[in-house]
C-alpha cells in the first residue's frame, strides 16, 4: 500500500513539475540571445539555437542540428522585426497577443511549416501561403495567462525553409493577480 501511494505520489509531483501551469522559468539554456552587438556575429553561438539579433532584425541563424526544411523546399535566409517580445504586467486572465515580422531576404520562396509552441497556453498563427523574396509574413502568438503568476517566459520555435531551423521565438509577461 506505502508503494502505491508513493509511486502515485512520485507521478503526481513529476505532472506538476512538466505540466504548462505555474510555470515561471525565465530564458535561458537554448532560448540564449545575443542583441545589438557589432561583434555578436564574430563571436560563435553559446549553443546551437542562439539568435544574432542586429539592428531591430534577427537573422535565421537559430539550429537544432539535424532539423531538416519542410521536404523539397529549396533555402532560403530571412530578417525578423524581433525575436523576443516582453508584454509587461498583465492582469491573470488575460489573453494577450503579439505579432513578429519576418521577412524573406533570400531568393527563394519562404515556406513557413509549422509554429509549435512550448506550452498549451500558447497559440500561433502565421502566414500559411508561400512569402516570396523581398516581402513580409507574421507570426502571432496568442497567450493565454489564465494558469499563471508572477514572471513567466515562453516560446514557440518556427520551421521553415531556412537552414538552420527551427528558429525560437520568445516572450515575457508579469501576470498580476
Amino acid at each position: 500500500m506505502k508503494k502505491t501511494l508513493s509511486i502515485i505520489a512520485l507521478s503526481i509531483i513529476g505532472f506538476g513539475l512538466v505540466s504548462c501551469k505555474k510555470e515561471s522559468k525565465e530564458v535561458q539554456g537554448s532560448d540564449a540571445v545575443a542583441v545589438d552587438s557589432s561583434a555578436a556575429n564574430n563571436l560563435p553561438p553559446t549553443d546551437s539555437s542562439a539568435v544574432h539579433v542586429q539592428e531591430g532584425a534577427a537573422t535565421a541563424t537559430p539550429a537544432v542540428a539535424g532539423t531538416p526544411a519542410p521536404s523539397n523546399q529549396p533555402l532560403t535566409t530571412i530578417a525578423l522585426s524581433e525575436n523576443s517580445f516582453d508584454f509587461g504586467k498583465i492582469k491573470k486572465g488575460d489573453k494577450v497577443e503579439h505579432v513578429y515580422e519576418i521577412t524573406n531576404t533570400g531568393k527563394n520562396p519562404l515556406v513557413i511549416s509549422e509554429v509549435k509552441p512550448g506550452c498549451g497556453c500558447t497559440v500561433p498563427d502565421f502566414t500559411k501561403e508561400p512569402i516570396m523574396p523581398g516581402k513580409k509574413g507574421k507570426i502571432t502568438l496568442h497567450f493565454d495567462s489564465s494558469s499563471f503568476d508572477g514572471n513567466v517566459s515562453k516560446y514557440a520555435d518556427v520551421f521553415a525553409n531556412v537552414d538552420k531551423a527551427p528558429i525560437k521565438l520568445t516572450f515575457t509577461a508579469n501576470i498580476q493577480p
